[in-house]
């Protein structure tokens, strides 16, 4: 039986609580690759999936302040687990922007009875990230047929549904809602990244699936008003980044007071105890409590763009800027929070941290991993011209 969560404050105790669980078994999984398929049940059986549903279809509708806490608690767990309901909520996010009431309710009912979106979105062989040679082809009696082959398709091997963004006659990217195990779909568990190895992020094959006009949603529309939806989906992979940051700086500590030797010319009996180390640890701590901090300042931001968009306010364009920018903040320091104290504890603790049986290094694989997934580079570019300049971010789905 699906749990449905009430409120914010449920939302933040069940993250807390299996984020918890997950780190019991993280190491042993990324050691082994052992695809987390009861944990994920069990996180649909939580209703954590169901936290952003509005409220007139039964869900919390948290905030984004919470929504982004959520997934900090989760990777901070298990970042595999942690990144793999990203694209769920991705996509929940297409549906609040554009599709029908109907299919609102419908796929809404479906995300509180557990059910698990995934994603067939990347290709690899494009020239772009924004380019897409996945075919959505109209037929004679409505329905539409999908070719295609979609790469990084995190979640989909665990999906009930698999988004596919394609693009339709007249070059438009659409989402189109394909249900797992359709005729002429193939998902494919490939995925050999050095981090994140459990999230089975592999190949969607797609030869002529049929899809009912009825699960086609016209994406396209999305960037024509002001928007924050390029900005949501970047604030959730922040999230997992601080989480990641998090996680590295507490199993560092734990390998710093009960696995590592102090310096002799210290003169303490703890490493714990030794001032050079305490001053290195605390800048590391320095940098994952900014990025948290970050992260709850770019959800607040969220929150009062979306008041403004919804509202129709006079500054709505002004207040999405605002919240892209501080989503570019947090994505920037989150980057560098979770790849450089995932690398630096290893100082800390000393040889022994290199042990392939303590597994630390998995910290560094799964940082330096999930920060590829867009270069941080331009998030520093865009956060400078609009200082400087006053220059709004580009509403195209990545800021």
């Amino acid at each position: 039986m699906v749990h449905v969560i009430a409120d914010d404050a449920e939302a933040l105790a069940v993250a807390a609580r299996l984020g918890e669980r997950f780190a019991e078994g993280a190491s042993q999984r990324d050691a082994q690759r052992i695809l987390p398929k009861d944990e994920l049940a069990e996180l649909s059986e939580s209703g954590l999936l169901g936290i952003t549903v509005p409220r007139r279809h039964g869900g919390a509708e948290v905030s984004h302040r919470t929504l982004g806490s959520v997934f900090r608690l989760l990777a901070a767990g298990d970042p595999s687990i942690g990144q793999i309901p990203q694209n769920h909520f991705f996509f929940l996010n297409v549906l609040r922007h554009n599709a029908t009431e109907r299919q609102l309710a419908f796929f809404h009912a479906e995300v509180l009875a557990g059910k698990r979106f995934g994603n067939a979105l990347a290709e690899a062989g494009a020239k772009t990230a924004h380019a897409f040679e996945t075919r959505l082809v109209e037929q004679p009696g409505g329905d539409f047929l999908i070719t295609g082959t979609k790469n990084y398709t995190t979640g989909a091997l665990f999906a009930h549904w698999i988004p596919v963004f394609a693009v339709d006659g007249e070059n438009r990217v659409n989402a189109a809602f394909v249900p797992a195990g359709a005729d002429g779909l193939t998902v494919l568990d490939d995925w050999d990244g050095i981090g994140q190895r459990t999230t089975a992020s592999g190949t969607v094959l797609l030869d002529g699936v049929r899809v009912p006009p009825e699960r086609v949603v016209p994406h396209y529309r999305t960037f024509g008003e002001p928007e924050i939806f390029g900005a949501y989906g970047q604030f959730l992979h922040a999230a997992i980044d601080v989480g990641i940051a998090g996680a590295a700086l507490r199993d560092g500590g734990t390998g710093v007071r009960e696995l590592s030797r102090p310096w002799w010319e210290a003169g303490v009996e703890r490493t714990a105890e030794e001032p050079l180390v305490v001053q290195r640890f605390g800048e590391l701590a320095l940098r994952v409590r900014a990025a948290e901090a970050l992260l709850n300042e770019a959800g607040d931001a969220l929150d009062a763009a979306r008041r403004a968009i919804d509202s129709g306010a006079d500054d709505a364009e002004d207040k999405a800027a605002e919240a892209s920018v501080a989503v570019a903040a947090v994505r920037a320091q989150a980057d560098d929070a979770a790849v450089s104290v995932s690398s630096d504890i290893f100082a800390l603790i000393g040889a022994r941290a290199a042990r392939t049986g303590r597994n630390l290094d998995r910290h560094w694989r799964n940082a330096r991993t999930h920060t590829l997934h867009d270069p941080r580079r331009w998030k520093v570019q865009h956060l400078g011209d609009y200082e400087l300049n006053g220059t709004h971010p580009p509403r195209n789905g990545i800021v």
